[in-house]
């Protein structure tokens, strides 16, 4: 190794310490293990342009070891992002661009959120599939304008995840060969040594996923390293991971190799003694000038390499104009003009119930027609979701343009990859599965959100109305944890009209994660009162029907309990009740809304108020005050048809219309 290059490794690593020293909180094992490895990558290997951040054809570098963030703050700072020393200082502090795990941030080179195991690693799958199905698209022969790698930095904890072995399995299956994936292997976790409870062999495990598997590679040995990472570039007909061997907290003389070193700072004493034990006489926060000149060889390169694609990009935009402005408009992730033109005449002809899922079908497959950068999948379950594009190919090893992407029967990576889709742009992604297994993917939705995804989220078989399949499967705790996710807008329409409109709120929302959440069971199109334009449904509620010039009492319902609202109100009519039928598909649309509008619907002098949904019922009293009744399903539901168990557990149109007497004292 040259001298040049120790320096600019344990500038890496120094950096690192430095940052958790001050903080007196953090992680430096692993950057200081990985130092070599990250430095290796960057310097010689990684494509990128620090003064073009989000330059399309740039390489996706992931830290999925998120704890690790101060190496990755580290290499920012010193390959030229916007990653000044001063943030370096702030290092988990309030308001800084250096929190504790790193949060998504192009302009400054993060290009996602990490931090939970594993979901970086599924997240660089979806890039990787994404610059596939980019390449299949856009590229033409003799202009190729997508091509490039997708690298993760993974852990041992990352590996122990089941969503990284989802994750593998998938992207081996589907042979994304330009995913590489560098494997910190320091056999330390938290409590100890891994030999505790991860004593598998992962090269074996990943080459039965389809992988090329790399090494056992020496970390600390940079030709080994630089060795590995060519090998990985040079193949590309499967993923690669390689496996570097690495010491946790290298460097340090008392606390290298060991459990000490992961997730608490080395200690005034202990980092003194490291910089001696490497022979580092700067002060904190320094870079050497000759380590900076050194970097900048790298930032020079991807400015080069930034400059050579721009006119390779400006020759593909003479010869081909067209696709050029498709692939501008999806990058920018913006909708084609009149992309919603026809949505509201889908619903001509319908004169017979219909579960909601199917009316998403057709709906979804409307909207391909006029966004081609639309594609999605389920998790095996396209044929019960209805989510299947019809003629538009099935993304895989034969077709790299298909639209249809079969995630298999894995919900948490389904959610993680079609994050990693998003984060790298040019393409909406939807999923779609069972409500009941949104548990499966609580923490990509999550994410989603917290990053400000554009991701559409599909769950059908909404409810008890699953009838024989039992209470495994009847979802009634799952509406209202997807209700508890800042950002994210959950839609339960109630017919095929608001179907329709959700789709549309969907696709409008391209900076924010959406879940509709569908009907097995059939619903009639609803009578409404008035003049009904999908765009109500973007109010978050309106009023569906009404009888009398001021309601008595107001009858609040989502999804199939609107139906059965509608009746009970048609019921209190000929007992002399005036009642107000309000369809709330949207929780968070309605809270949106400015206070006339929410005191128009909801009158505050009504107090007489009722709820109806077939879930939880917590959280109504929102809406319907301490007064009102919030009726639901707060038990687990019963295996019957499903007419048979909304009237056993007291979803029916009787119920209502009593409660609503009683309400009303009569």
């Amino acid at each position: 190794m040259k001298n040049i290059e120790k320096i600019c490794i344990n500038t890496l690593r120094f950096l690192s310490i430095d940052m958790v020293e001050k903080a007196k909180s953090g992680h430096p094992g692993a950057p200081m293990g990985m130092a070599p490895v990250a430095y290796t990558l960057w310097q010689k290997h990684l494509r990128y342009d620090s003064s073009n951040p989000g330059w399309p054809d740039r390489d996706r570098f992931v830290l999925s070891a998120g704890h690790a963030s101060a190496l990755l703050y580290a290499l920012l700072h010193v390959y030229g992002y916007n990653m000044p020393v001063e943030e370096l200082k702030k290092f988990r502090q309030l308001g800084s661009k250096t929190p504790g795990h790193p949060e998504r941030d192009v302009e400054s080179g993060i290009e996602t959120t990490t931090g939970p195991l594993g979901q970086g690693f599924a997240n660089a799958v979806g890039m990787a599939l994404a610059e596939k199905w980019l390449a299949g698209h856009y590229n033409q022969p003799g202009h190729e304008i997508i091509n490039h790698y997708t690298w993760v930095l993974a852990s041992d904890g990352d590996m122990m995840e089941g969503v990284c072995s989802e994750a593998a399995s998938l992207a081996g299956a589907l042979a994304l060969g330009k995913l590489i994936c560098i494997y910190d292997d320091n056999e330390i976790s938290i409590e100890g040594s891994t030999d505790k409870t991860f004593t598998e062999d992962v090269g074996a495990r990943f080459s039965a996923y389809g992988w090329r598997v790399i090494g056992p590679v020496d970390g600390n040995d940079i030709e080994q390293i630089d060795t590995a990472l060519n090998t990985a570039k040079q193949e590309t007909d499967r993923p690669a991971i390689i496996i570097c061997k690495t010491c946790i907290g290298y460097g340090s003389p008392n606390k290298c190799g060991k459990a000490s070193a992961h997730g608490e700072p080395l200690g005034a004493d202990e980092a003194e003694l490291t910089r001696n034990n490497l022979n580092w006489g700067y002060p904190p926060f320094v870079v050497p000038g000759e380590a900076a000149s050194h970097f900048k060889k790298s930032t020079d390169r991807g400015k080069q390499a930034y400059s050579a694609w721009c006119k390779k990009y400006e020759q593909y935009k003479a010869v081909f104009p067209e696709e050029a402005d498709q692939f501008d408009l999806a990058l920018e992730g913006r909708l084609p003009g009149g992309w919603d033109q026809g949505m509201g005449s889908l619903l001509e002809g319908i004169t017979k119930p219909v579960a909601t899922r199917e009316v998403s079908g057709v709906v979804l497959n409307e909207i391909a027609k006029n966004i081609r950068n639309l594609a999605g999948g389920s998790a095996d379950l396209a044929p019960s979701t209805k989510t299947i594009l019809t003629e538009k190919g099935h993304f895989g090893p034969q077709d790299y343009a298909g639209n249809n992407i079969h995630f298999g029967v894995r919900e948490h990576s389904m959610g993680a990859v079609a994050n990693g889709i998003s984060l790298h742009g040019g393409i909406i992604p939807y999923t779609a599965t069972f409500l009941i297994f949104y548990d499966y993917m609580r923490p990509p939705v999550r994410l989603a959100a917290m990053m400000g995804l554009g991701v559409v989220f599909l769950f059908t078989h909404d409810s008890i109305g699953l009838g024989e399949d039992g209470p495994t499967h009847q979802p009634v705790e799952q509406i209202m944890g997807l209700r508890l996710v800042p950002g994210l807008v959950t839609l339960r329409p109630a017919d095929a009209a608001e179907t329709v409109g959700a789709w549309k709120i969907a696709m409008n929302r391209r900076h924010s994660p959406t879940a509709i959440v569908l009907t097995r069971q059939k619903l009639p199109l609803i009578e409404r009162s008035g003049q009904f334009d999908i765009d109500l449904v973007a109010r978050g509620a309106y009023i569906v029907r009404e009888w009398g010039l001021k309601p008595e009492i107001i009858i609040i319902a989502t999804g199939s309990e609107v139906q059965l609202a509608i009746s009970a109100g048609i019921n209190l009519k000929e007992k002399g009740v005036n009642a107000r039928v309000v369809s709330m598909p949207s929780w968070e649309l309605f809270d949106e809304q400015e206070k006339s509008y929410r005191q128009m619907i909801l009158p505050p002098e009504v107090k007489a108020r009722i709820s109806v949904e077939a879930g939880r019922t917590t959280g109504w009293q929102r809406y319907i005050g301490e007064d009102g009744l919030a009726i639901g399903v707060d038990r687990f539901g019963v295996s019957a048809p499903w007419q048979m168990a909304y009237g056993y557990l007291g979803l029916t149109v009787e119920r209502i219309v009593d409660e609503a007497l009683r309400l009303l004292g009569r």
